[in-house]
């Protein structure tokens, strides 16, 4: 098992920046497992952000150039850092993982990944 536990949603401007943090623990090995983040509004349904699978970064064109994934595997936390935040970034974000998947995983559906955090709410005011 696989705990995930994000931290460091906020409520700012647009043009602000925000970095949020997404704390594993369990049977969790930084070599193992892809970490993902999906972002999710009321009555829609839980949208793919990005993701870092071994060495790859995978970003929906919405925040290509604005948000960057990273991962530190000694403290087995992954990030989200986001720049040039927009209204439309408004969204309770959460922190995903799964075993390293190939190229033939369907990455983008939520119901893809094994492991979920709780969720941090992400708002931007114009």
């Amino acid at each position: 098992q696989v705990q995930l536990v994000e931290s460091g949603g906020a409520l700012v401007q647009a043009g602000d920046s925000l970095r949020l943090s997404c704390a594993a623990s369990g049977r969790t090995s930084g070599y193992d497992y892809a970490v993902g983040w999906f972002r999710q509004t009321p009555g829609k349904e839980r949208e793919f952000v990005t993701a870092l699978n071994w060495n790859d970064r995978i970003y929906v064109d919405s925040v290509k150039g604005r948000f960057t994934i990273s991962r530190d595997n000694v403290k087995n936390t992954a990030y989200l850092q986001m720049n040039n935040l927009k209204p439309e970034d408004t969204a309770v974000y959460y922190c995903a993982a799964t075993p390293i998947f190939t190229g033939s995983y369907d990455y983008l559906r939520h119901t893809s990944w094994h492991y979920w955090g709780q969720g941090t709410q992400v708002t931007v005011s114009s």
